[in-house]
This record gives C-alpha cells, structure tokens and sequence, in this order.
C-alpha cells in the first residue's frame, strides 16, 4: 500500500489533541504558560497486560515499579493539555511555535508506536491531504527518512526521559496507574507544583515522603481478580485527584 500526504493547514490536528511531549519539550511548554495531562498506564512484570508481540516496545518505555507485592512497567506521557485550538495556533490557523514545535507535531499524521499502522480515515486531515504530496510510504514501508529520524528520536526520548518522569511523578503524588489496554489514568496536576517538582528532581532533593508505590484503577472483574491474584495494589472507590478513561467495559 502507498501513500501520500501533504499538509493543507486545516489546524485539525491542533484542535482538542493532548500532544505528547518530551520531557524537554514538557518543561518549555509549562515555561510558557501551558498546561499538562500526565497519562499512565502499566502492565505487569509477567506481561499481563501487554501484547507479546508489543513487550519489547512497551518495556523499553517504561520502568520499574513496585504495586503492592508485585513489579510493574509504567509508562508514563507528558502531553500538553489542550482544549480546544492549541494555545500556540493564531486566528489564521498558523503556529506561533512551528520553528520549536514538537517532536509528535513534526511527525503528525505518522505513528510512532510501531505497532500501529497509520490509518488516514482514523485521522482529522481532510481527504485533499492524502491526494497529494509526496509519497510517504510505499509498499507499506516508511520511505520518508526525515519522518523516520523524527519517529526514532522520539521513540529514544521516552525511554531516556521515563525514570526522570517518574520521579517527578512521585513528588507530585501520583501513583495510580491504568492496566495496558484496559484504560487511562490522567492527572492535571498543578503547574506550580509541577515546576517545583521538576528543580528538586534535577537538584538531587530528596523526596518528601518514602514512596508506597503504584495502585492499579481498573474495570472488569476478570482483571480485577487477575490483578489482585498477582499480588498488584488496586484503588477502590472513586477516582482521587485524577481520572480514570476506560477502554474496556467495566
């Protein structure tokens, strides 16, 4: 399969996305007055709730943690929160940033995650994008080696940037976490803390508290049972201080 592309400016893709960020990419964007959603997810240290085909990706993201008497990958995503136009796009639909944009908005409509294929109706181009331009991939493979630069070095920031994010994560409070596949668990955590958290991590500043560890907020009994059986800590009740975005039913 071929395919073409070629941006038409339509600002679609920066309407009501949380853009991934790195970390680098975060600490600027809360520098300038933006917000973040911090989104987690893990799976288990045997794998459940991963794909096996997707272990090697997963864990190369993520790190290790400690859930109740078990250990846990955790992944974890700065994105800039964005409801609405992003705070960067000017009433002519143009970026303000585009010079120092980020790494996911360089490589949009590209996915970097290597086991999802790039679907052009599961994105908000319009059709026009997709008639024109140069040929993207050919044969099913990315041919675009710029776009392929960009997807590695994003891909190499989430695994050199993930033991910072969560150390950050601890001073912040957050520790529970969604299972792979089974949901999000999203913090808006306050930019002032945020800021703060981030300087005593690169100061060295230890922690105000030992960390507990990280709690699973599921849905469904099986992977409830599945969770608790592996020894994993589980929250109970209504979310506390963050959300909980299923992706299976409860």
């Amino acid at each position: 399969m071929n395919t073409r592309f070629s941006c038409v400016g339509c600002g679609s893709c920066c309407t009501d996305h949380h853009v991934p960020l790195t970390l680098g990419e975060a600490l600027q964007w809360a520098v300038d007055g933006g917000s973040l959603i911090v989104l987690t997810e893990a799976f288990l240290a045997d794998g459940y709730g991963v794909a096996a085909e997707q272990l090697t990706h997963a864990t190369r993201r993520s790190t290790v943690v400690q859930s109740g008497s078990t250990q846990a990958h955790v992944a974890i995503t700065f994105a800039a929160y964005n409801v609405g136009p992003c705070r960067n796009l000017d009433a002519e639909k143009l970026c303000r940033i585009y010079e120092r944009r980020p790494l996911v908005c360089r490589i949009y409509p590209m996915e970097i995650n290597p086991h999802i294929p790039l679907r052009p109706e599961a994105k908000d181009c319009p059709p026009e994008s997709w008639d024109q331009g140069p040929e993207m991939i050919i044969g099913g493979k990315l041919v675009d080696t710029e776009l392929s630069r960009l997807i590695e070095q994003s891909r190499q920031a989430d695994r050199e940037d993930i033991a910072t994010k969560e150390a950050i994560c601890q001073r912040l409070g957050i520790r529970a976490t969604a299972l792979k596949g089974n949901g999000f668990v999203a913090y808006l955590p306050d930019m002032d803390a945020f800021a703060t958290a981030v300087m005593d991590v690169v100061d060295g500043v230890d922690p105000p508290q030992a960390d507990t560890g990280w709690s699973f907020h599921v849905a469904g009994e099986t992977v409830v049972s599945t969770l608790q059986m592996a020894g994993a800590r589980l929250t109970t009740g209504e979310p506390a201080g963050y959300m909980f975005i299923a992706l299976q039913a409860g």
